[in-house]
């Protein structure tokens, strides 16, 4: 009895945790901080303070943190790529910790959405976003779950690039884009404690 209770107890104690990856788009650098193409940084930069997990990490080219929520293993990232080469480190990354890919999170800003505006999906394309092109390349598969953080529309005359490089306008717009940094990492945690469908409730509420 003694024997079998130690093979049980053994065997519990070196089961591995599930791992759960969010990683968060956005450039690298002083230069692009708070700029609309880096909502993904602003959320995980959210999460970590909130979990009181810090980015110290390397992996990947990505700066990585690393906790535990819900008997699970977090892993929080932001790429230190360029925009255009987040695959360089998702990729690899993804495989390195040896997550499903309903177990990756991606979170970057679109400019189909209004500003403030979040949504959730299960998959999808990379619809006009390079750095979701460039990680759609590096994966196996697009069914992973993503979040969209709204930054408007590039308004007339002006070049897409320096749209999404520019910062918030107004103070009405970075209020808006704010809360939807607070509600984005809100849906992430839940996506981790209470699954997709959950957090998509929660993301896409209006």
């Amino acid at each position: 009895m003694q024997n079998l209770f130690s093979r049980l107890f053994g065997a519990h104690q070196t089961m591995e945790k599930e791992t759960y990856l969010i990683i968060g788009l956005g450039n690298p650098g002083a230069k692009y901080a708070h700029t609309r193409h880096n909502c993904g940084f602003e959320v995980v930069r959210l999460l970590s303070e909130e979990l009181q997990c810090p980015l110290t990490k390397t992996r990947s080219q990505g700066l990585i943190g690393e906790t535990t929520l819900s008997g699970c293993r977090l892993v929080l990232c932001q790429p230190q790529t360029m925009m255009n080469l987040s695959g360089n480190c998702v990729g690899p990354l993804a495989s390195w910790y040896k997550v499903p890919m309903d177990h990756l999170l991606i979170i970057y800003d679109d400019i189909d959405l209004p500003v403030g505006a979040t949504r959730m999906r299960k998959g999808g394309s990379a619809g006009t976003h390079n750095g979701m092109r460039s990680i759609l390349s590096a994966l196996p598969s697009q069914d992973f779950p993503r979040i969209r953080i709204g930054v408007g529309a590039q308004p007339e005359g002006w070049d897409l690039a320096d749209w999404v490089l520019s910062s918030y306008r107004t103070r009405e717009e970075a209020e808006a884009v704010h809360g939807a940094f607070q509600r984005a990492a809100e849906s992430a945690r839940d996506w981790v404690v209470s699954g997709i469908d959950h957090a998509m409730q929660l993301c896409n509420r209006k």
